[in-house]
């Protein structure tokens, strides 16, 4: 996924790569990309990670690495980096936390790590955001939704403001609907969910009252597309792309998964209600800047073979 460009510029020596919120499902995924791309040695010298606390992060094929805490990201010496910054409370704790707390804790990482970037050598930075930035003044979105959206807006203007300020580089993608090895939350999103009943030989409920639309792109896409553009850009801009991908709703999503697994059958609830869900980026835009930087799309059909392999590799290590 990631192109011949993107790995000859990985694999230049003297760039450090930083990644934080490493034990997340974007981090875990590009942890894995990088590994593969710069392999064993020069990922030990060239990856460090930070997370919530030290712990060993396992990746697939019996590999591991360790996470350093985030309190410690200052600590780093001096040396030309990119960040890719993942770090972030979800919506989930949103919902689960009292406001204040929740902005408290947010705000804390985005300032531990902002404060951080200049003295360690960040010339770029790749921000995964999330399509609820759009949702955050929608009176119509659920509470915590406006809550997450509002908070990773304002992540994006606090970058955004240090990108511009220093005249350092930053990418920031807004993701929508994601596939891929180490989803996680697998009740929480409706693809997971509808794999695992169709793997366990139950029929895929679709039992939304209104018709739900969905645009999905492998985690992997995303973090090849942002590393490109971070390669290629100017220093001092700011590129922010959504996330892409073929709008389906989730009754198309759960045939497709159906098709690939012979005997899984489908049920969709009656429709009643007129307006539609539709949560997916600027697909056209997407699209055209894969094209541009050489990057594949990747259809459906794959993406639900991957994350299947991922979710019975999962099954299969629990029992």
């Amino acid at each position: 996924m990631l192109t011949p460009s993107i790995l000859a510029h990985l694999r230049q020596g003297d760039r450090r790569i930083v990644v934080t919120g490493a034990s997340g499902w974007v981090g875990l995924a590009t942890l894995e990309c990088l590994l593969d791309a710069l392999g064993s040695e020069a990922f030990a010298r060239q990856v460090v990670c930070f997370g919530s606390v030290a712990r060993t992060l396992a990746l697939r094929g019996g590999k591991s690495v360790e996470q350093r805490p985030l309190a410690e990201i200052a600590s780093l010496p001096a040396q030309p980096s990119w960040l890719l910054h993942f770090a972030f409370l979800t919506k989930d704790r949103a919902i689960d936390m009292d406001e204040a707390a929740y902005r408290a804790a947010n705000d804390a990482i985005s300032h531990r790590v902002l404060g951080a970037l200049d003295a360690i050598g960040v010339d770029g930075v790749f921000l995964a955001s999330s399509g609820a930035a759009y949702r955050a003044d929608d009176a119509a979105a659920a509470p915590e939704m406006r809550l997450y959206g509002a908070m990773k807006r304002e992540d994006e203007d606090r970058f955004a403001a240090w990108a511009e300020r220093s005249a350092k580089t930053l990418v920031i993608a807004r993701i929508f609907n994601v596939t891929g090895p180490y989803i996680n939350k697998h009740q929480a999103y409706a693809f997971a969910s509808f794999l695992l009943d169709a793997l366990a030989g139950r029929t895929i409920e679709v039992r939304a009252p209104r018709a739900v639309v969905r645009a999905y792109v492998p985690i992997r896409e995303i973090i090849a597309l942002g590393l490109s553009l971070l390669a290629s850009a100017q220093p001092g801009m700011v590129i922010r792309f959504d996330s892409g991908g073929t709008p389906m709703e989730l009754a198309e999503v759960a045939q497709a998964i159906a098709a690939a697994l012979p005997g899984a059958g489908v049920h969709r609830a009656a429709i009643g209600i007129a307006q539609a869900d539709i949560y997916h980026g600027d697909v056209d835009a997407y699209a055209n800047l894969l094209s541009a930087h050489g990057i594949p799309s990747t259809p459906i059909s794959e993406q639900i073979l991957d994350t299947m392999t991922y979710l019975k590799t999962l099954a299969e290590d629990a029992a």
